[in-house]
């Protein structure tokens, strides 16, 4: 059977970005820059031939998504539950200035992007990482041979980053990707791997 390959994107900007507020699983929309990254990003990916689009069903990454469904004339953006943001649990919607003062300890390791930080109420590593996996290689069976757009979240493109590249899931990453940054990958006949040496395309 052929690979699939897979343009990962992280969703435009939201005023929540912007003030430092943990997201999650919490809803919030893509701000003017937001919607003006995902024009950009439609652009840059014209002529990539795509045959569908994912999206996360958190409002940013559907907005996102559709904003460059359209531009490239493609069909209305799939979602799928597997790509949601790490749900962050009883500090979702905190701004992290406030964090400051209620546990300095789990900001710094949220500041880290500490895979291991431990979050009341919210996912594991490991149910995180897992769920993250399944759904790649879910639409990765489902568009065996073809291109995909996924457009989604910071934390999910951690997930992804740390596979492809053979590190453990508890490896501190030292990047950040950027509202409206991308990464291909491939997802390989077996359905488990997203490899390293596919990890970024032309």
């Amino acid at each position: 059977m052929k690979s699939t390959h897979i343009c990962i994107a992280r969703h435009g900007e939201t005023d929540w970005n912007k003030r430092g507020v943990l997201q999650g699983w919490l809803d919030v929309p893509i701000n003017t820059l937001g919607r003006a990254q995902a024009q950009t990003l439609a652009a840059s990916l014209v002529g990539a031939g795509f045959d569908a689009v994912w999206s996360s069903p958190l409002a940013r990454s559907r907005e996102t998504a559709e904003i460059v469904a359209a531009a490239l004339g493609l069909p209305e953006p799939a979602c799928h539950e597997g790509l949601k943001e790490k749900h962050f649990g009883a500090v979702q919607g905190i701004p992290k200035n406030e964090l400051a003062e209620l546990n300095p300890a789990l900001l710094e390791q949220i500041l880290r992007r500490n895979p291991a930080a431990e979050f009341a109420g919210g996912e594991t590593l490991d149910e995180f990482a897992d769920r993250v996996m399944e759904a790649f290689t879910d639409i990765g069976a489902r568009h065996r041979g073809g291109r995909i757009l996924v457009v989604t979240h910071g934390w999910v493109m951690d997930v992804v980053t740390r596979h492809i590249h053979g590190l453990p899931r508890h490896a501190v990453l030292h990047i950040k990707r950027k509202n409206g940054e991308c990464v291909w990958v491939e997802v390989a006949q077996d359905l488990t791997a997203l490899p390293a040496q596919r990890a970024d395309m032309p």
